[in-house]
């Protein structure tokens, strides 16, 4: 196991396209399993995302359909694939040649206000949860919310709710005011799967210095992603170089035991050249071992993730 990808969005293209294959190769998807063999990843984080196109009242039979994509496209055949479900999974981790599928929620606007729909889902696999995508839910606002609220009361049950169950939250795409309510009223772990850093590419969608120092302090995680427009501000002019921009910009704030990835591979169609799909992870880390010490690299690319889970399992 040389790497583990906190974010990509398998499971809505697998809703979308039933007759699409997570085990086979082909151009309409960027995580595959002979891509994730070859590059040697461990374990893949599959989003649930329901997208804004679907109405609220068909928001939830939409995440169940991609759970079951999860189950009948993904785990399907565990002699090759395995949900990450507890602690004892994560330890499998890079055992035996399986892949690790971890299940996580992006945007809660699925569970329609109900805590019953969290449960469930939990009890289906789920094990991460980030509370919004860009627009308001009934748990919190988005990052693109013009309001700028925080949580909700019911987005306060909700959040207590997860850590009863030990569910991980994942502040990617919450408002900042969300943000700083998460840190500062709740004691959930916390990571932000896939956004960079506002001081380098001054997106909304990527975390200042103060909210980076946050999870530091918190002793969580911040994966850094390949989305072009999170990693330079005219992203048709993006090179891999602004990924290394960012990373060293987390290090100089202290971040090397908090830093992963989180690909969003199969959420986005521009590409970093040089990063078009998981194969290229493997170019990834030669260029990674060409700047970078050993053991800071392992930690980024599998260690870290891996040591959060240990510790809040």
């Amino acid at each position: 196991m040389r790497w583990i990808d906190g974010h990509c969005d398998v499971l809505s293209k697998l809703w979308r396209e039933p007759g699409l294959s997570f085990y086979e190769d082909g151009p309409k998807l960027d995580v595959t399993l002979p891509r994730i063999r070859e590059a040697g990843v461990g374990m893949q984080v599959f989003a649930i995302f329901v997208p804004p196109d679907v109405s609220r009242a068909h928001s939830w039979e939409t995440a169940l359909a991609q759970v079951d994509c999860f189950y009948e496209g993904v785990v399907k055949d565990e002699r090759l694939v395995f949900p990450v479900l507890d602690r004892n999974d994560v330890e499998q981790l890079g055992m035996d040649g399986r892949l690790g599928a971890f299940l996580s929620l992006e945007g809660a606007d699925a569970i329609q206000g109900e805590l019953l729909h969290l449960r469930l889902l939990h009890r289906l696999g789920v094990r991460m949860v980030g509370l919004t995508w860009n627009h308001a839910n009934e748990v919190a606002d988005g990052i693109e919310e013009e309001r700028g609220g925080g949580l909700t009361r019911f987005g306060r049950l909700f959040v207590r709710e997860m850590g009863r169950f030990g569910q991980f939250l994942d502040v990617s795409h919450l408002s900042v005011r969300g943000f700083w309510e998460v840190m500062d009223q709740t004691d959930v772990p916390v990571l932000a799967s896939h956004s960079n850093c506002r001081t380098l590419c001054p997106h909304p969608r990527n975390l200042d210095d103060d909210q980076i120092r946050a999870l530091i302090e918190r002793d969580g995680l911040i994966g850094l992603t390949f989305v072009p427009k999170f990693l330079h501000s005219d992203p048709d002019q993006v090179r891999l170089n602004d990924l290394f921009r960012h990373l060293d910009h987390l290090l100089d704030l202290g971040a090397s035991r908090q830093i992963v990835f989180g690909s969003d591979f199969d959420g986005i169609d521009q590409k970093v050249p040089g990063l078009a799909n998981t194969k290229d992870l493997s170019y990834l880390e030669e260029r990674l071992a060409e700047r970078y010490p050993e053991h800071l690299r392992i930690g980024w690319q599998r260690d870290n993730f891996r040591r959060f889970l240990l510790k809040h399992w």
